[in-house]
């Protein structure tokens, strides 16, 4: 597969660009607008961007040392398919820090910050409907947990690992109701206003290993998406 321009998306050419064409490609990457496979080259995509070919250059550089492209000698750039033991090692991760993280919230949490959390729920259930929008409530809701413990600088660390694991929630959102992940935030949020640390690490635990019931699912549907079966 070849890569097919889509949209002129706006810079800021007020800012550094390198970093903007980044997270633009990582963001298509990772919503599975970009497919795995196809390829693309810097050309083209400074061409899209009406950029120098340098800063794509420089994107390209940190998205293949994040396992989103691949460059393959004599043959391109390709955008690399799914890896599943990538996605497994970002759940593994996410579950062992998200779970301390509920503890820790469960003894501590604020009532500004149950608020907080209950009020994202609402939102939540209000874009139902808008997968994209959801997909950025369901980042913020779980960044929003590690604030609250004190943990922003390892969130950021986590949401590194995770950009696999990303494209997988992406296509299980095209095929799986998103009011079960609601409901399990909720659980989470009620476990942590009723200071219940094992019902908040349990409910946490249980919504991060959705998973792994979904996975193969997905991959059956589309083996094209992916490197190996989970």
């Amino acid at each position: 597969m070849t890569y097919q321009p889509k949209s002129q998306n706006l810079l800021d050419h007020g800012t550094t660009v390198g970093p903007q064409i980044y997270r633009i490609l990582r963001a298509r990457i990772i919503s599975n607008e970009m497919e795995p496979g196809i390829r693309i080259s810097e050309s083209e995509i400074a061409s899209e961007y009406d950029v120098s070919r340098q800063p794509v250059r420089e994107a390209f550089i940190k998205l293949a040392e994040e396992g989103l492209l691949e460059v393959r000698p004599q043959r391109g750039t390709f955008v690399r398919k799914i890896t599943v033991s990538a996605v497994m090692d970002a759940r593994f991760v996410r579950e062992a820090i998200e779970a301390d993280i509920a503890r820790y919230l469960a003894a501590n949490a604020s009532d500004a910050t149950i608020s907080k959390l209950r009020s994202q729920i609402s939102e939540q259930r209000a874009a139902l409907d808008n997968p994209q929008r959801f997909m950025e409530l369901d980042d913020i809701f779980h960044a929003t947990l590690a604030e609250a413990a004190g943990k922003a600088r390892v969130w950021r660390i986590v949401e590194g690992l995770k950009s696999q694991m990303d494209r997988v929630r992406h296509l299980s959102m095209l095929r799986f109701p998103a009011p079960k992940l609601v409901s399990q935030h909720a659980a989470i949020v009620e476990a942590i206003a009723n200071h219940d640390t094992e019902s908040a690490v349990d409910a946490m635990r249980g919504h991060l290993q959705e998973i792994l019931n979904d996975l193969p699912e997905i991959a059956k549907g589309r083996p094209e998406f992916f490197e190996e079966r989970p």
